[in-house]
């Protein structure tokens, strides 16, 4: 079992090495615009997986993927090169949700501005309830107390 530290390296080193990897060696007219975001190794080194991002629709995502998975063969021998561990992990592509997960938080933000607005706009003409200021400040007389309490009596 390795620890955490050099599980870690690895994963640095594997997404490295596959970025570079995509961008000189792997010509498939199917890869699109791929960023590789990031790569995870599990514990025993046996295993990496990589996470990419594909710029374009749908079909230009799934045409990359299909890329990705028949150079995945070249990709892990270049790995095994570069890294020099004993056993070359086995690579798993994911595409990453980091971009959908952030256009849904854009999306939440701008709905979360659009009922300020609508608050902000439908508060602009208000006016209290009671006074501007119902609290009491120190060194003030309440006189309304005093004539209340005459008229109990």
């Amino acid at each position: 079992m390795a620890d955490n530290a050099r599980a870690r390296k690895l994963a640095d080193r594997i997404q490295v090495v596959v970025a570079e990897t995509l961008d000189r060696r792997i010509k498939d007219p199917r890869l699109g615009f791929v960023t590789i975001t990031d790569a995870r190794v599990t514990g025993d080194l046996r295993e990496a997986t990589v996470f990419y991002t594909v710029y374009g629709d749908d079909e230009e995502r799934a045409a990359s993927a299909a890329a990705l998975e028949s150079a995945k063969g070249v990709l892990r021998s270049e790995v095994g090169r570069q890294t020099g561990v004993r056993y070359t992990p086995t690579l798993a592509f994911v595409p990453d949700a980091l971009p959908d997960n952030a256009r849904t938080i854009d999306d939440l933000l701008d709905k979360a501005r659009n009922k300020d607005a609508e608050v902000r706009q439908a508060s602009a003409g208000a006016k209290f309830a009671g006074e501007a200021d119902p609290y009491r400040k120190p060194g003030e007389t309440d006189a309304d107390e005093r004539d209340e309490d005459d008229t109990a009596e």
